[in-house]
Order: C-alpha cells, then structure tokens, then sequence
C-alpha cells in the first residue's frame, strides 16, 4: 500500500481518459466573469486551511499522513509557513519538523528507512527545512541532503551517458526509470537550496527535462520528438517512454497540462528565457488548453497537483495575464483563487470530490496543495 501512496504523490495523476477523449474544449472562464476575492476572503481561506491541518490533520507524533513518510508532513509544513512565516514558532509546526527529523538518514536523504522513494520524500523535505531553517539550524542537513539528491541523479555515476534517454533525470529506487514529476522535484530542491541554472546537476536534469517535450530538435533526440509536436510535456522519455495520458494511433505519447506546467517550470529553473523555442511551445500548450475545472488530459485526476504546479510554473514566468488559445484574458491568480475559496470544505480542508485516485481523497495531502497553490495568489 505505501508503495502506491507515495508513487501517486509523485505522479500527482492517473490517467481516466486522453486529451482525445474529453468530450469538449476544456470550460474556460474569463476572469471578468469571476466573482472576485477580496484579500481578507483570502486570508480567511488560508487560516481555516491552516486550522484545519494543526487541529484535526495533525497526529500525535507530529506527522501528516504519515504512511507517506516525511513526505506529505513535509508539504504541510511548507504550505504553513509559506503562508504564515511567524508560524516557525508554532507548537503543530516544531512538532512536524520534529517527526521530519526522525527520517534524517546517515547517506544525507531525508527519508522513510527502506523507502523506494528517496528523492521524492528528501526534495519535498528540502522545501520545508529550508523555510523552517533559522539561526542555521539545518545547514548540514541541507548540505548533505544537496549531495544526496545529486549523488543519487542519473547520470556517469549510475553508468548512464548522456545519449540514454534516462539521462539526467531522477526517478525512484535504483532500478526504476526516471521521470518528469521526480525530475521536476528534484529541480525545485536544487534552486531551493541557492543552486544557480549553470549548477551541473541542474543542466543535467534541463538534458532530461527536454526529452519529455513533444517538440522536435531544440535537444530533443527521441523517438517521439516528432510525433504530436504540441509543445506539451508527457511523464518520461526513458526505456521506451510512457505518458500517463495515453498514445496516439501512431505511437505518440500525449501532453497533459500538469507534466507541461512541471516542464515549463523546470526549464525556467534551469534558465530558459521566455524566447526560447522550447519555453514558447510550452506556453502555446498552456494556452491552447487553459482549464481550472480540469486537469486538461487527466480529468479530475491530480487536480490538486495540477493547481499547485500551474501556479508555480505561471509565477517563475512571470506572467500576471494569460491569454487563452481564443484571445480572452484570464488574471489566473484571481481565477485560482475563486476556484479554491469555492472548493474549501466546511471544517477548513480541500479534497479532490471528483477523483480520489493518487491520494486526492487524503484531506491533508489536498489541503497542502490548496494552501500553497493560494499562497501564490495572494501578491500584497
């Protein structure tokens, strides 16, 4: 059971259906239309969700859903004090950073022992341990932890050069492939703890990173390069490639909105400038098929996943205003904003109501993602 929960933590979806058979464009709403969200609704929003994790999501040894190891204790921990910094001092939060301690782990990861899953749960600890760092009390911890996530990257090191399609990318135990999710949290991890985009893991992963784009050239060698050419990203290129979305009736893999939005924030990580190819397909994906009611290509699937990587990605680019493929602007800040506050269940949390697959049905995991997709929403 463990292996299945922290495997759809790093997917954050599962594929009901293809881009090819949703029944429609996905439901677009003009932020014109959107009733707005005062910054005091939103503030509200954010301490019935913190509310709820300290009061009813948090177990007596500190952890959050703690079948999943450090990894979902981790994500509260960083959705807390992202959207309350003073929260440091808080009793619910020195006792989950208290239980992320317990998986501290003498090779430098920050993991369950016997974990398959080391670079998921140590990138995601990163994340928290890095907000929660005062007066340098996880310096070495974090040291080590960069060297671990690094040591562990595929690339000379497991035998891997750079022509493999595995390159660069990272992935869960050492016989399993890597892939766009584990890739992408390990980048976030990096630029987290002060790499710059010319740190060579960083470029080794960008390698990966672009092998999962459906657009040919730009360093994109694969055999699929060519073969949907939206601009969009699928889950990995490596031994023989998969897509959680499905193929095409030749052979293609197909994009779906939260690998592109992971791909489009990886290669912003990474430093790709707005005028790249690969960053203005990327973007012409995202506004061909910009959606809040759905994970576009998944469904209800991962939605919660889907949010926070689409308010991410859309943050480091920098963008404010989307237009979608028909021209209509969307203010996606506000737009995300009213779609949590409308989602938000009476006791504080988020859950995914249309799908539980990957773990959307855990009160916890769905609360993390809510809070810290909504604390790029809030620009004061």
């Amino acid at each position: 059971m463990r292996r299945f929960i922290l495997l759809a933590l790093c997917l954050g979806m599962t594929p009901v259906f293809s881009m090819a058979d949703e029944s429609a464009t996905p439901t677009v709403t003009a932020s014109s239309e959107v009733k707005e969200v005062t910054p005091e609704q939103l503030q509200a929003a954010i301490d019935r969700g913190i509310d709820f994790l300290k009061l009813r999501g948090q177990g007596d040894d500190g952890s959050f859903s703690p079948q999943t190891g450090a990894a979902v204790t981790a994500l509260c921990v960083k959705a807390i004090l992202e959207n309350r910094r003073k929260a440091i001092d808080d009793p619910a939060v020195k006792k989950a950073l208290a239980y992320i301690e317990t998986k501290f782990q003498t090779d430098g990861g920050i993991y369950e022992k016997g974990s398959r899953y080391r670079n998921y749960e140590t990138s995601v600890a990163v994340g928290a341990l890095v907000r929660a760092n005062r007066d340098d009390k996880y310096d070495s911890v974090l040291a080590r932890a960069e060297a671990f996530l690094k040591d562990i990257q595929w690339d000379e090191g497991e035998g891997v050069e750079t022509s493999d399609t595995a390159y660069g990318g990272a992935g869960y135990g050492s016989h399993e492939r890597p892939d766009l999710s584990n890739t992408s949290f390990l980048l976030e991890a990096l630029k987290e703890l002060g790499n710059d985009p010319d740190d060579e893991a960083i470029q080794k992963a960008l390698t990966f990173v672009v092998r999962t784009q459906n657009l040919e050239g730009e360093g994109n060698d694969t055999e699929h390069a060519g073969k949907v050419g939206d601009g969009g990203f699928y889950y990995t290129p490596a031994a023989g490639g998969q897509s959680q979305a499905g193929t095409t009736d030749s052979g293609g893999l197909r994009s779906y909105a939260s690998m592109t939005y992971a791909g489009l924030k990886s290669m912003i990580y990474a430093g790709l400038t707005s005028d790249d190819p690969r960053v203005v397909a990327a973007m012409k994906f995202i506004r061909n098929n910009y959606a809040l009611d759905s994970n576009p290509g998944m469904g209800q699937s991962g939605l919660y996943y889907y949010y926070h990587t689409f308010a991410k990605a859309l943050d480091a680019a920098g963008i404010d205003i989307l237009d979608d493929e028909s021209g209509t602007p969307h203010v996606w800040r506000q737009e995300l904003a009213r779609t949590l506050l409308d989602a938000q269940q009476e006791d504080g949390s988020w859950v995914n109501s249309g799908s539980d697959r990957w773990m959307e049905g855990d009160r916890q995991l769905v609360t993390a993602y809510a809070l810290l997709s909504l604390s790029y929403c809030d620009q004061e």
